[in-house]
């Protein structure tokens, strides 16, 4: 009788809770908005394009000049613009914006796997997945920070291009993904946690 009740409480002490359908529809959500702002920010780090101020453009990887009957001349250059510090600042701005990327993908992959790997270590896995989102947006935007405050003097609301707001978006889902992802897991029930017989 007593080598029942022991083996009737081994089995009920394994058992896991149940994850809501609420909470893993939070989860699955935040992962979604989390590759849509690596994609995001992918795409606006590679064109690099972000500032349009009269006749020139300003970009992570390019200035170019224009006229209004020609084509764009685009120079590698940046210290063609005669910006001070603009190349050093940019290049900056370019590395920051490429590590933010490297660190939500890592983030990323953290959320997926403490979703498929249902274990003892999945909630660990799910905090550090939402660390290194709060670190991308971190980098992200310092990255565009650094890039407003160095062509502060060329800066207008309208002239800022659709990739810039792609990163500014991107940045944006960065945090809320990584906030959410924390607040998330500190809010709900433990999924090792052992039942009590």
């Amino acid at each position: 009788m007593t080598a029942i009740a022991v083996q009737a409480q081994r089995l009920l002490g394994q058992r896991r809770p149940r994850r809501s359908f609420f909470e893993s529809f939070i989860r699955t959500l935040i992962i979604t908005c989390a590759s849509l702002a690596v994609v995001l920010s992918s795409v606006s780090i590679c064109d690099g394009r972000w500032l349009l101020a009269g006749d020139r453009l300003f970009g992570l990887w390019h200035y170019c000049t224009a006229t209004n009957q020609s084509e764009p001349r685009c120079l590698r250059d940046l210290g063609q613009a005669h910006v001070p510090r603009l190349a050093v600042g940019v290049g900056l701005a370019r590395t920051v914006g490429a590590l933010a990327v490297v660190a939500a993908i890592f983030g990323l992959e953290l959320l997926m796997v403490s979703q498929v790997y249902d274990d003892v270590h999945s909630r660990r896995k799910w905090a550090m997945g939402s660390v290194l989102l709060l670190v991308s947006f971190i980098l992200s935007f310092g990255g565009l920070l650094s890039f407003v405050i160095l062509l502060r003097n060329q800066v207008t609301l309208i002239g800022f291009t659709l990739m810039f707001w792609c990163e500014f978006t991107a940045s944006f889902l960065f945090f809320l993904n990584a906030i959410s992802g924390l607040h998330v897991n500190s809010i709900t029930q433990p999924w090792q946690q052992p039942t009590k017989f």
